[in-house]
């Protein structure tokens, strides 16, 4: 089923626009056709745009950036809530969208506006910026009156107008983000599974053990390049790094000519990786490049790993290891 996201565009601490999308989830959770969720700016804090290369170049260095892009990358569409300021958009709404690139792209988009004028000149605006990033807007919208639709200008009062141009909306929205699948599921899925590959290198870097955790399946299994043949479950692959982290002081892990392959909710990739670092004892080590699989599946939405596995190849004869080769 189709995942749509319903941004609130207002991060001030009085806001209107709560209560507006509130309302459009509460409504849109009643159709069968698709899954809402809230995506309230209030939870990703974000500076003005201050990325050394436009978000198109490839996957930011900043966390608060990578954190955003992996909230929205799973939805398939969205619906945006915003309030017009000074007759236009707002500044926070404006950078939310100028933070990300191929996680909108090919998506559908509808638009809710409130304010003196129902939001109309916010939504112009929006409709321009989404149409830049190779969305799709739908042609319906909701207009909301701050001074006709909120009783003494506290409380919103959806009124059945309200409730039918709405039903439109989702109407429209929902149609073509159904439609623009076959164009979107190939380039959204490959960047979320960067991502998290992305992620996994730093938190190697870091020795971050939940977050390692965090990108593997409760049921994952490794064939790891220590024994045994198989360690099954997220539980046995955390304590293979634990123990690696244990002999390193510093370390970095590198994946190169990483290649996948996307299904609709199962992927997989090989390429090669080397582990090096410093270790305890002050030696320095290179390590060696390991041929890697990697297996991943998508749960709730988000690719997690569910199998792994390193080997280096063997000279037969000797039965040693080979782990002086280059890719």
């Amino acid at each position: 089923m189709i995942r749509i996201g319903i941004i609130l565009g207002s991060t001030r601490h009085n806001r209107h626009g709560d209560q507006v999308a509130w309302w459009v989830l509460d409504s849109a959770s009643r159709r069968g056709d698709a899954e809402f969720e809230l995506i309230d700016l209030r939870d990703h804090p974000l500076p003005h745009f201050d990325e050394a290369a436009p978000p198109m170049f490839g996957p930011s260095a900043n966390e608060h950036t990578r954190a955003w892009t992996a909230r929205i990358a799973p939805f398939d569409g969205f619906i945006v809530v915003t309030p017009e300021y000074n007759g236009g958009v707002p500044g926070v709404l404006k950078n939310a969208f100028d933070h990300a690139f191929a996680e909108w792209t090919d998506k559908a988009v509808a638009f809710v506006g409130y304010g003196v004028n129902g939001g109309a000149r916010a939504v112009v605006q929006l409709r321009t910026v989404c149409g830049t990033l190779g969305m799709a807007d739908v042609a319906h919208s909701v207009s909301v009156g701050v001074l006709t639709d909120f009783e003494d200008n506290t409380s919103f009062v959806a009124r059945e107008h309200h409730d039918a141009t709405l039903g439109k909306t989702l109407d429209q929205l929902v149609a073509w983000t159904t439609a623009l699948t076959a164009l979107r599921r190939p380039a959204d899925d490959t960047a979320a599974i960067s991502d998290r590959i992305d992620r996994l290198v730093e938190c190697l870097r870091t020795k971050d053990l939940d977050g390692i955790g965090a990108l593997y399946t409760d049921d994952a299994v490794s064939f790891d390049i220590e024994p045994p043949l198989r360690h099954r479950g997220r539980a046995a692959k955390l304590a293979n790094w634990a123990r690696v982290f244990q002999v390193f002081d510093t370390m970095s892990y590198e994946f190169r000519d990483l290649t996948f392959t996307v299904g609709a909710d199962v992927a997989y990739g090989y390429g090669f990786g080397r582990l090096r670092g410093t270790l305890r004892t002050g030696e320095v080590t290179d390590g060696m490049w390991v041929r890697a699989t990697l297996c991943l599946r998508k749960v709730g939405g988000a690719w997690l790993i569910a199998h792994d596995q390193v080997s280096v190849p063997l000279d037969i004869p000797s039965g040693k290891a080979l782990v002086d080769l280059e890719p």
